[in-house]
């Protein structure tokens, strides 16, 4: 760790080791110049804590031991065959060019992932193929193709406010989300709702996974 506190991967390959980035005085830096292959990371840091510059991880294992929140720069890594443990909250993962203008924004990639260990709530997938990722099952749920889907997912009465929270905004998601994980028993409290009326509805779309 330097003088500010920060701890710095980059300009290296790294395989099959253990890194716990665990210490919460300090800031991870991951990237650039850094591929990392059947390692495993243990995440306790909050989102702040941890930065991505185009970091590539090959068969990795995330094990998020602390709530990963509201965190973007998932968009900066290339993540290929990799496994997530944990709870993951507001998270984005794949290719979105737009979100910043930073070099490292522009290569992010997301395939062959599976999240099925992992609780997702309001994360997306971003301009990559949901067919390669296996998502979490039930209580969470996959919208697939959210934008396409709009119309029809607006066709039928949700409950509570979910529908005019979630459902009728779907058309304005970024353009590039191709896939859309809740958690029902999060977003069924926060809308006034239970998991168990919106799996009633849910299980009417063929384009929703659970």
């Amino acid at each position: 760790m330097d003088s500010l506190g920060n701890v710095v991967f980059n300009d290296r390959e790294i395989e099959n080791e253990r890194l716990e980035l665990t210490d919460k005085k300090a800031n991870y830096i991951l990237g650039p110049n850094l591929t990392l292959r059947n390692c495993t990371l243990v995440l306790k840091v909050p989102a702040r804590r941890l930065s991505l510059k185009q970091p590539s991880f090959i068969d990795c294992t995330f094990e998020v031991k602390q709530e990963l929140k509201n965190y973007q720069s998932w968009v900066a890594a290339s993540l290929k065959g990799c496994r997530f443990k944990g709870r993951l909250t507001g998270c984005d993962f794949g290719h979105w060019p737009e979100y910043m203008s930073l070099p490292w924004y522009q290569h992010g990639s997301i395939e062959d992932c599976d999240f099925t260990e992992a609780q997702m709530d309001s994360c997306r997938i971003m301009d990559s193929d949901p067919a390669s990722l296996r998502f979490p099952k039930w209580p969470c749920f996959t919208i697939l193709d959210p934008i396409g889907h709009a119309a029809r997912l607006r066709s039928v009465k949700w409950p509570g406010r979910y529908g005019a929270v979630v459902v009728d905004e779907l058309h304005t998601q970024p353009a590039r989300t191709t896939a859309m994980t809740e958690h029902a028993p999060s977003i069924a409290k926060q809308l006034g709702t239970t998991p168990e009326e919106l799996r009633a509805v849910i299980e009417k779309f063929d384009c929703i996974v659970y």
